[in-house]
């Protein structure tokens, strides 16, 4: 997350800061099970310098798709905020407020699952959680400046991280073992 809350600091939702004009990410959920879910970038204080708008829309997914999406990203978001004993949130059929950083990392997860099919959402959750927030925030920087609007669905970066995530039947989940030299002699890296 982008920092760590002092103890003077109150925290909503997915660790978002409850102080006035703080940079946000914001899901609108709607109730039921259809309509979509839309997640937008709000800068707060930042609107209007050097340009910046108040808001833009990131990402808008189908209500069918968002269940599996929200669960993984929950345990994942509650996970983390535990450690920095925060209090864990919730998604609820409203507009739910996430930490910027964390927001960034969601963004990810849903352009990766837009074009998807019910069959493909599985595998997305389970490689974009094997991913550190690093790399999603670095995904998140490359995709946003080329593709990061709501139009921008099957474009450049955007159109990458769905092949990227969705290929496969999933992440193995054991780990390959290198075999050692079959002398006790390292060779130099170099020669």
């Amino acid at each position: 997350m982008s920092n760590a809350p002092t103890p003077t600091t109150k925290l909503i939702g997915f660790g978002a800061p409850a102080e006035y004009g703080a940079h946000v990410f914001k899901v609108q959920i709607p109730p039921g099970r259809s309509g979509l879910v839309v997640l937008s970038e709000e800068f707060g204080l930042r609107a209007g310098v050097d340009g910046t708008p108040e808001r833009i829309i990131r990402a808008q997914l189908d209500r069918s798709l968002w269940t599996p999406l929200a669960d993984i990203s929950r345990r994942d978001f509650n996970a983390r905020l535990r450690a920095t004993k925060s209090s864990p949130g919730t998604w609820k059929p409203q507009e739910n407020v996430l930490d910027r950083m964390l927001g960034k990392e969601l963004a990810i997860l849903m352009w990766a699952a837009e074009p998807a099919s019910s069959k493909e959402i599985d595998t997305i959750c389970e490689k974009w959680s094997a991913l550190r927030p690093e790399e999603r925030w670095w995904l998140y920087s490359m995709t946003s400046a080329e593709a990061g609007g709501v139009g921008d669905r099957n474009r450049g970066w955007r159109k990458a991280l769905f092949y990227a995530l969705s290929d496969g039947e999933g992440m193995s989940t054991t780990s390959v073992k290198i075999p050692e030299a079959e002398t006790s002699e390292r060779m130099s890296l170099f020669l």
